[in-house]
Formats: structure tokens, sequence, C-alpha cells
């Protein structure tokens, strides 16, 4: 096993390595949904033969725990009576634990910029005018993959605190009898949802399982379009030299490749054990935010 540590150094030399600044002529709009083309999104679509649809998000979470330190605020705001209409408000300060979301590339500066050489400054208190959640207005669709990395290491998660290396993404693939290739949704379990579920809440923010930088070799040999995780994808706590979230700046960052952060694989992780199939349709819709970071999102694979 490679070792954990990432000096400041070692860092800035990987961000080279990965980045896709200036690589697709768009103005950084789209980073590696480039290689999610019509033609994958078809042969996708092909892989429905059941019907089957399970969720992917979790339930939002309006209550404050542990491992959700803001919750969304859900209120009635009429009430029927008899006769009459019912009504209620949601809102959610979604970039934080607990809530299934999606980041836009403006969600992560790094060095002043962010993804392909936009200044942080295009972020305003307006909204952002570059990096945006609008280039999904279309929804995201494609195929993804599911690599249960816990199955393949024979335990019920990751314990919080460890990383899932490279080698764990190819052990995992070999065991499942996948590969992962160009413009996959690639879904990483760590079994984070379990955790939680058979344990009880802890503080996520100071320890979770997560993706080392180093995975980030992996993303780009594969040409991933999205990548996500039933935590964030980052370990915590980070081993990185002055860099808290690697990964997020690594994938948002350099390689302009989406995040879905804290989604739940325990009901679509037990499907594919039973059917033995680790590949299905995945479609998503963010919500049509102008200008917006990101947005809370309940991914969908269809078998």
């Amino acid at each position: 096993m490679p070792g954990v540590d990432i000096t400041a150094q070692e860092f800035r030399e990987l961000f080279s390595a990965v980045s896709n600044w200036g690589r697709w002529d768009d103005g950084g709009e789209r980073g590696a949904l480039n290689h999610l083309t019509p033609a994958r999104i078809a042969a996708a679509a092909r892989l429905v033969r059941s019907g089957t649809t399970i969720t992917l998000s979790q339930p939002l979470e309006t209550e404050a725990r542990a491992d959700v330190p803001q919750p969304a605020d859900h209120h009635m705001t009429m009430l029927p009576g008899e006769d009459g209409f019912a009504k209620d408000y949601i809102g959610v300060d979604y970039h934080n634990e607990g809530q299934s979301h999606i980041d836009a590339f403006c969600h992560v500066a790094f060095g002043g910029f962010i993804f392909d050489g936009s200044p942080a400054s295009s972020v305003t208190p307006q909204g952002a005018r570059a990096g945006t959640i609008d280039v999904l207005e279309d929804g995201l669709v494609g195929r993804g993959v599911l690599v249960d990395v816990p199955r393949t290491r024979g335990v019920p998660w990751v314990e919080p605190g460890n990383h899932v290396f490279p080698e764990d993404l190819e052990a995992a693939e070999r065991a499942q009898g996948v590969r992962v290739g160009t413009g996959d949704i690639l879904l990483v379990r760590t079994g984070q949802t379990r955790r939680l579920a058979e344990l009880g809440p802890w503080d996520t923010r100071q320890a979770k399982a997560g993706l080392h930088p180093t995975a980030a070799s992996f993303l780009a040999d594969r040409r991933v379009a999205a990548l996500g995780s039933d935590g964030n994808s980052d370990t915590a706590p980070s081993t990185t030299e002055g860099v808290g979230f690697p990964i997020h700046v690594l994938a948002l960052n350099a390689m302009g490749v989406h995040l879905l952060d804290y989604l739940q694989f325990e009901d679509v992780a037990r499907h594919c054990e039973a059917a033995q199939r680790w590949e299905f349709l995945f479609a998503a819709a963010p919500l049509r935010v102008v200008g917006g970071t990101g947005s809370p999102i309940n991914p969908t694979a269809i078998f």
C-alpha cells in the first residue's frame, strides 16, 4: 500500500499531471462532460432491461445531528382544512454534510482560479459567471458504474480516516467483473451510510473515508465524466499538506469533473449484488440555479 502523506510539491505535480485546462475549446464550460457524448448516452440507455429504478439520494435531512450540522429548513406554509390546498417550504444550504448534492466547477477555487483558468473573482455575491451548474440544465445522464470498495475488502465499510487508493478501485473492478470507461459516472461506495445506520452519527467532518489524491490518476486515465460518493469523495482528515479537500481540488479545479456528494448506495449495492451487475443507466437533473455553485440532487439508477 502506498504512503498516505502528500507534500505540497507532490500535490502541485499531481494537479499538473491530471489537469484538463485548455483541453477543450469551450472556455471550460463542460470539462470532462466532453467525454460523455450523445453516442455514449445512447449506449447507456441500452443498459435498461427490467425498468427497475433505485434512488441514489439520501432523504433531505431536516434535523441537526453530528453528521448533519446544517439541516434543511422544511415547514408548512398552508394547511388545507377540509377543502383547499396544502403548501410547504424547503430551503437548504446544500454544500454540507448529510445533504445529497452536486458540485459545479465554481464551487472550489485553488490558487486564485477555478477550472480552466477562470478567476476566482468570477464568483460574485450575485452568483458565478463561469463554471456554474447551468451546464447541466439538460441533466446528467450516462453509464453509471458502482465500485464497491468494502465488498472487495470483505468489510461492511471503510473505516473513517482511511483512504481508497487506485489499487482499491482496480481490485473492485476485477472482483465485480466491470471496467470503468470513458464518459462514465463513477460511483464509489465506502459504506459510510451503512456505518451511520448501524453505529449512529459521528462528526463526519472530522473523520470519513474517501479517495486518496493519487486516485485522481485513475479518474484521468479512465476519462470519467463525473464522480459520486456516499461521503464527499475526500478523506477526513486530509493527509495532503496545505489542502483540506484535495479530491475536490483535483476533480473540480484541475480535471473539470463534477462531484456528487453524500449519496447513498446501500439500496443499489444490494440490487447489484443480487443481479451480479454493476453498471446501469444513471440519470439526474440538478435544479436550474442560474449562476449556481451546485444543486441538491436525487440521482436514479435504472436497470
